[in-house]
Parts: structure tokens; sequence; C-alpha cells
């Protein structure tokens, strides 16, 4: 039998690496980036593709060829100079182009690593990090391939993101006290657990279209962790707990102390606020000897596996330094089409306006005017838009600088209720930060009025 072919989307990560180094042997591996990997003669571990997963088009190319996908994606870093909107809303446009990606290649499922969620919080109640793990779930699988999820809190391996901070954390500072966030119920899972669940849900049938919280065999929280790592590195630390602390300052100085991004350490802290413990499930009952946190943390502190390094990147050619990326999820309650939305925008913004800002139409060009001079220019794409989603290239303009770049579009989300807008790697003629202070606050002023146009239509 032919070995299956898996691409893994975030194949740079802690859980794509120590995937593709666990199992390289007995999957042919697609590993997706989005700089391009150059070829190295000792490296066959898996074929590397460049990817943008913001567009469609490229992200059908890079799936080609694979039977399973492995979803391991998150935004909460941005990718271009400017990026206005929530790590929320990106998360629901790349979900979407991943799944119409994957049904337009074939292939036959998509597992997908998410985050545990309380019991029975609604998705509305939940932090911003774990409704969007939510969201995701639901988006996925939209298009129609078949998703298993995996809901796992921390997992414990050398160089995971959230275990270095504990460590971190240990490490540099003598005394820490522990706010209600570090005394709320986790259950953290030892790497080579995680994957070995991983591997064993891919391509199983019965678990297609189902979810599984993974976990270690205990909950513990984040206080008892620190306590257990100061104890596992020799370091006689002061750990206490304290009732009332602000999330502002706690964020602010995890960030500090652990070198980590604020965009980063934020929503992760705010999830903390909810108990994220594991529900029995058989995926569970399938790995009864699954390792506690102490024994989990002593290999990832001196074990001897190191984190599995990456071919070299090809050195990216210059491109262009100011771009921006913009993307507003708008609220749909009549369930429009994506079709019916981009039509009713260009009806709108003349009469949002008063008539100063002008549309004229002819074919597929589009020109918004102010007092007769061209500010930007669209061309609709019909071959790569539907009623679910509606693409134009900007392409011309005074106000665009490269005419060979940006992209606009409207697509719908989560069952219709949301559609999303969003402009790519748009160029701006305008000076920076001009272009900042002006064109950048009134986008954002203009798509939430026409979001609350939409909400009453």
């Amino acid at each position: 039998m032919p070995r299956p072919t898996v691409v893994i989307a975030g194949a740079t990560g802690f859980i794509g690496r120590w995937f593709i180094e666990r199992f390289h042997q007995e999957y042919n591996i697609i590993a997706l980036s989005r700089g391009r990997m150059l070829p190295d003669n000792d490296y066959d571990k898996a074929e590397w593709r460049q990817v943008e997963l913001y567009s469609l088009t490229s992200t059908e190319a890079a799936l080609a060829g694979a039977d399973y996908a492995i979803y391991l994606v998150h935004s909460m870093q941005p990718s271009t100079r400017l990026q206005q909107g929530g790590f929320e809303d990106t998360d629901l446009l790349l979900a979407d182009n991943f799944g119409r990606a994957a049904k337009a290649n074939g292939l036959k499922q998509i597992l997908f690593m998410g985050g545990l969620l309380p019991e029975h919080d609604a998705p509305q109640q939940l932090s911003r990090h774990l409704r969007s793990r939510w969201e995701v779930e639901q988006t996925l699988g939209k298009a129609g391939v078949p998703v298993t999820t995996l809901r796992a809190g921390i997992i414990v391996g050398a160089a995971g993101s959230s275990f270095t901070m504990i460590r971190k954390l240990v490490e540099r500072l003598p005394a820490l006290i522990c706010p209600s966030w570090c005394q709320s119920a986790t259950q953290p899972v030892e790497l080579d657990d995680a994957l070995n669940m991983m591997k064993y849900s891919l391509g199983r049938e019965a678990f297609f279209g189902r979810h599984f919280d993974i976990g270690g065999p205990q909950p513990t929280n984040y206080m008892s962790m620190i306590k257990t790592v100061s104890e596992l590195l020799g370091k006689d630390r002061i750990v206490r707990p304290v009732k009332h602390f602000s999330p502002g300052l706690s964020k602010m100085w995890v960030a500090l102390f652990t070198d980590t991004s604020q965009a980063l350490v934020s929503p992760l802290i705010e999830s903390l606020k909810h108990d994220l413990v594991c529900k029995p499930n058989e995926l569970l009952d399938a790995f009864p000897d699954r390792k506690d946190f102490r024994t989990a943390a002593r290999r990832a502190l001196f074990g001897k596996d190191k984190l599995p390094p990456l071919p070299k990147r090809e050195r990216m050619v210059k491109q262009e330094k100011n771009t921006v990326r913009s993307v507003q999820r708008l609220p749909n309650p009549s369930q429009h089409t994506a079709t019916y939305v981009a039509r009713i925008y260009q009806k709108w913004l003349p009469a949002y306006f008063r008539t100063l800002i002008n549309v004229t139409s002819k074919g597929n060009i589009s020109v918004f005017s102010l007092l007769g001079v061209g500010l930007l220019q669209l061309e609709f794409i019909p071959d790569r838009s539907d009623d679910d989603r509606q693409l134009f290239y900007i392409n011309g303009g005074r106000l665009v600088k490269r005419k060979d770049y940006g992209w606009l579009e409207f697509r719908r989300v989560l069952n219709d209720e949301y559609v999303i807008s969003a402009i790519h790697e748009f160029a701006p003629s305008l000076p920076w930060y001009v272009y900042t202070q002006t064109q950048a606050r009134v986008h954002a002023v203009v798509m939430d009025k026409f979001g609350g146009y939409l909400e009453g239509k």
C-alpha cells in the first residue's frame, strides 16, 4: 500500500516540526511555509511548498496531491506592516480558504488542533482566543471535507511556547505572584502523547466530523505547574496566590519576562479565566498511559530531544515594504449572499458620503471617485467568485501605489451569520504616516458604518 500523503499548514511551528520528525517514515509529508525553503540533499523528511494562505489560488495549489491535512495555523502575529482587524476575523478567513482548497483537491479529512473549551459556556461567553479556535472548527469543514478536532490545552515539550513561558518565569523571577488566572484548572498534555493521538486520528473514518479533548491523566493549574518546574530546576522560588491583580499588568509582566509578544500573551491569558479540563472520550481511552505534568516537564527540561531543524530559507526577494491587510467581520442577520453585499456596498458608499464619492461601473471595472478624481479602481474576477465569495483586484486609482499587488474580497462565514470584508497586500500611494492617520482610519470607520447598515437590512 502506498503511504498516505499528509499536508501540514503551520509546519514551521512547534507541533508541525515534531510531527514531521516523528512520522516522516510513515507518511509522505507536504510541509507548507510562507517563505521558500531551499533544496537540501540532506533533508528528505518532507516536501516543502511555499504558500500564501490568504490567497485561495495559492492554497489550492499547495494542497495538490494530498490525502489528509493537518491544520495548525493561528494568526495572532501580523504578517504585514499594518494589519487592521482582530486575529479572530483573520483566522476565520484563513480557515475558510483552507477548507475550500481542501475540497477542491478532494482531501479526505482535515485534522485541526484546537483549544480545550469550558464545559458549559456558550461560544459568546468564551475568551477571544478560545472563541476563535471554536469558530475555526466550524469554518474548516464548511466546504464539505470532514474535520476532526483535537482540543488541547498546554502541550508540554521542548520549545513549546506555553511551557517555555513557564520555564522563563521560573528562571528569571525570584518571587512569583499568581493571580486568579493562575489558579484555574487546566489539563496539559505531553508532546509525544499529543503527537501519537494525532497520528491515531488521521484517516480514522469513525473520527470524521467529531471533536475530542486531549490532555494528561489529571488536571492541574498554572500555579502548581510553576512550583513543579521550580522544583525540577532546583530553584527556590516564592510562589504566592493573590485574589486581585490587574489583567493588564499580568499580560505586561508575562510578556516582559518571557520575551514574548503581548499580541500572543494577551489572548492566552484571557483564556485562563475558564476552567479547561478534558471530557472523557474514546480517544483518551485509547491512550490510558499518558504522562503526567511532572514527567512531561522533566523530559522537556532535561531530555535530549531538541526542536528539529528546518531547511534553510531562501532570502526573500525585497517586497513592497508598506503593505496593508484589513479584515473586518460584518453582521449579516438576513444571511445575504456575498454577491449582494459586494453590490450593495457600491451603492451604499455614495449615499453615505452624500455623493462626494461616486462609483461608476463598466463591465467588471468599478471606479471610486472623489469629486471626479479616480481614487480606486476594482476589477471583479468572476471565475474566482461565487455567492459565498466575491473577489476584486485593486489595480488602479490615485490612492494605489502598486497596481499589481492588492485585492479586495467579501465572503460569508459561520453559517452565513457574518460577512468578512478584507483587503490584502494593499500598497498605498500616500506617505505611510499620512496613510495611517487618514485613509486607514477612514476605511475602518466606513466599514464599521457599513456593518451597522447590514445589521439593519
